[in-house]
């Protein structure tokens, strides 16, 4: 273990980016409308129905998620409606997708039904299954005990 993990005692956790992300997207429901938003979900009813959730916390997380930047708000009109919207996942939205894949991985492997898992993930161009892994900038995948976490640029000392 790195001296930076001996001496958590010495730094605050205050900028925590795994604690700023949870306020994102922590909550059953955001996870599960980024979920259907990536099966291609748009519209309001399609979140609602797909989700699984009521339709005043489908809102507050439509609401939020796209205050946070993850969905962009657009507005499309049928004939002889009104003009309505759809949300579609930003950049910032798609960046969680290895996020969703790894969740889905963990699933799948320890809470799917002894049947198996609902869906299977697989690239389009050879139908071989898709898993989210740990690599590095330079491509080497990265097992647990390979893993060191070093001081960045935001690392607050404790007062």
């Amino acid at each position: 273990m790195n001296n930076l993990l001996r001496d958590r005692d010495g730094w605050s956790m205050d900028n925590c980016s795994i604690a700023r992300t949870f306020e994102i997207i922590g909550q059953r429901s955001a996870i599960l409308v980024l979920r259907e938003a990536f099966f291609g979900a748009r519209r309001f009813d399609e979140f609602a129905r797909r989700a699984g959730v009521g339709e005043p916390a489908i809102a507050t997380r439509l609401k939020e998620l796209t205050a946070d930047g993850l969905l962009e708000r657009m507005p499309y009109q049928e004939a002889g409606q009104r003009t309505r919207y759809e949300y579609r996942l930003t950049m910032k939205g798609r960046a969680l997708l290895p996020i969703i894949t790894a969740l889905r991985d963990w699933g799948d492997t320890w809470a799917a039904d002894p049947a198996g898992p609902p869906l299977r993930a697989v690239h389009r161009d050879c139908e071989a299954p898709v898993h989210a892994r740990l690599v590095c900038d330079h491509g080497h995948d990265v097992a647990p005990g390979e893993l060191e976490m070093q001081a960045g640029p935001g690392l607050i000392e404790a007062s």
